[in-house]
């Protein structure tokens, strides 16, 4: 099972009072080719959200489940829609919800600003010379939140970060020993043709 992951996003987004008196915040919860390093360097591919599972997603505050849900896709109080610059979100908030606007009037004057979201990744590849994993495929993504503090700094709301992604952080570690010690055996192999060279 894929181990699910979390990013934050530090990206302006904005809530409005529309004209039919509704609760509407909007913005970019995920930027694609917008590098954030924490620790290595991630970047999200526009091919990031192709097929990915979006089925049934939720807009939450910091991640916290045990709050009160924010917006959702089954019922389409929550608009997802991917374009060129990357994944952006809608949501209408309910006036009779007192959770909903304390969130929304927060937003509103700034006080939370940021935007995130939680999935799985399906494909991704690592660069070792730059320290640069490009996540090219989620596999499901489970929620955007709105959230305090950001890992991403070019989207419009947030994406919290999980730093115990292990998955990931293991193979990172496994990846960049087995480079290493290529290059050891390579500069063996290099060293000992020149002494044998010297010798000859």
């Amino acid at each position: 099972m894929k181990e699910k992951e979390i990013r934050k996003l530090d990206l302006q987004f904005r809530a409005e009072d529309t004209d039919d008196g509704k609760m509407e915040i909007k913005g970019y919860a995920a930027v694609f080719n917008s590098p954030e390093t924490y620790g290595y360097t991630e970047i999200l591919a526009p091919t990031a959200f192709d097929g990915a599972d979006m089925s049934d997603v939720v807009l939450r505050y910091n991640h916290n489940d045990s709050f009160m849900v924010l917006a959702r896709t089954r019922n389409k109080s929550l608009n997802l829609e991917v374009d060129g610059r990357g994944l952006y979100m809608k949501a209408n908030l309910q006036d009779d919800i007192t959770e909903h606007r304390d969130i929304f009037n927060a937003i509103k004057s700034q006080l939370i600003d940021k935007q995130s979201f939680a999935f799985t990744v399906e494909e991704d590849n690592y660069d070792y010379d730059t320290d640069t994993r490009t996540i090219t495929k989620i596999g499901k993504l489970f929620d955007v939140s709105v959230v305090d503090q950001p890992f991403y700094n070019a989207t419009d709301v947030s994406v919290a970060r999980d730093i115990n992604n292990s998955e990931f952080l293991a193979r990172r570690e496994e990846i960049r020993k087995e480079y290493e010690e290529k290059q050891k055996q390579e500069e063996l192999r290099k060293a000992k043709e020149t002494l044998l060279k010297k010798l000859n």
